[in-house]
């Protein structure tokens, strides 16, 4: 794997924040909009970056092409446990810049008004975590960057994590966890697949794969729902798991299992606020949606007539599909199109945000 870099800059200079024709330059917090745009234009977990701090954002004709976050709080990455801890030293990142505006400035722009930022709240030196080697020569010249921390990637988190996956239905997420698992990209232990449907295509893909499936099923006529989830957490428990993965678990699960099991993540079918009190949530193009949570999340995007739909892995708490999101990505509904192939192309958008989510999982859970 190629390695990451934290950059250092002295703040102690003026950076030239000359204005470039047709781009407004602001720095505020992000509206949904403009999170909404991150994940679409970037995916991976920039948005909940973006959300934890302020931020630089250029506008061409009031739409966003680059953003820069400065000062994030509460985040919890490996890369941020060392020098950025240090008294004096202010973050600025991520920084993206859309495809179309890359070479026009704009990227330069909102980093330089982001370190002007940072200056200005009375920090001397500034940051710029985890860059990958091809962008050491544009820091270098737009910032005089220079580098302060080399990581190995595998150093940032600790391999063989247990993860136990639990689904209902056909698993091709799982499938394409397991596949990443096998190929060397996903550096978990995958310890066990647990499904609650005995027809379940989920439980064949982990057979085929080597991977211990259980069945754990429910008979609402010989047992109680309590006695049920007594059985379910105690067979989980018995795997010692590190994580919980929720692909496609089609059973609420008790207040006790989720206080049992403090790493509990969930995939789900929609794209769901940063915001875990929010109840809507904007989109790229700036319409504003329901948070469709629950067991009907694309029914009922369809049933409202919703143009956006999305995917979300979050982590899980007593409240139903409100957990801090780990990652997103939105996806427009074609007019006219059903439910079955809107979830094919659900299923396809899911891939990355899986992946995506269980990177940044990893990468925040390296120390406990």
């Amino acid at each position: 794997m190629t390695p990451l870099y934290n950059l250092i800059v002295d703040l102690n200079q003026t950076f030239d924040t000359t204005p470039i024709r047709g781009i407004e330059v602001e720095l505020e917090r992000a509206d949904g909009r403009t999170l909404a745009w991150i994940d679409d234009d970037f995916g991976g977990f920039w948005s909940s970056e973006a959300f934890a701090g302020s931020n630089v954002i250029a506008r061409r004709d009031g739409n966003p092409i680059a953003f820069a976050t400065i000062d994030p709080l509460g985040l919890q990455f490996a890369w941020l446990r060392g020098l950025a801890k240090e008294p004096g030293i202010g973050i600025a990142g991520p920084l993206g810049v859309t495809a179309q505006e890359r070479g026009r400035g704009a990227g330069r722009l909102v980093l330089r008004h982001a370190l002007t930022a940072l200056r200005a709240r009375g920090f001397s030196r500034a940051l710029i975590p985890a860059v990958s080697e091809d962008l050491l020569a544009y820091y270098a010249a737009a910032a005089g960057a220079t580098v302060a921390e080399r990581f190995d990637r595998a150093a940032l988190y600790r391999p063989g994590r247990r993860v136990l996956v639990m689904a209902s239905g056909n698993g091709s997420n799982f499938q394409a966890v397991a596949d990443s698992v096998r190929l060397g990209t996903l550096p978990i232990d995958i310890i066990a697949l647990f499904s609650n449907n005995l027809h379940a295509l989920a439980l064949t893909r982990a057979r085929d794969a080597g991977i211990p499936s259980h069945l754990v099923a429910w008979n609402r006529r010989d047992e109680s729902r309590e006695a049920y989830d007594r059985r379910l957490l105690d067979a989980v428990a018995a795997e010692r798991p590190d994580l919980v993965l929720m692909l496609g678990w089609m059973h609420l699960l008790s207040s006790s299992f989720v206080d049992a099991f403090t790493e509990i993540v969930n995939l789900h079918p929609a794209f769901l606020p940063l915001d875990p009190v929010g109840d809507d949530v904007t989109m790229p193009d700036g319409t504003r949606i329901a948070a469709f949570r629950g067991p009907r999340a694309v029914t009922d995007a369809l049933a409202a007539s919703s143009p956006w739909v999305g995917a979300t892995l979050h982590r899980v708490t007593r409240e139903t599909d409100r957990g801090p999101v780990l990652a997103r990505k939105p996806l427009r509904v074609t007019p006219g199109e059903e439910e079955a192939p809107l979830m094919e192309r659900i299923h396809e958008l899911e891939r990355g945000v899986v992946a995506s989510g269980l990177m940044r999982w990893l990468y925040e859970a390296s120390f406990f």
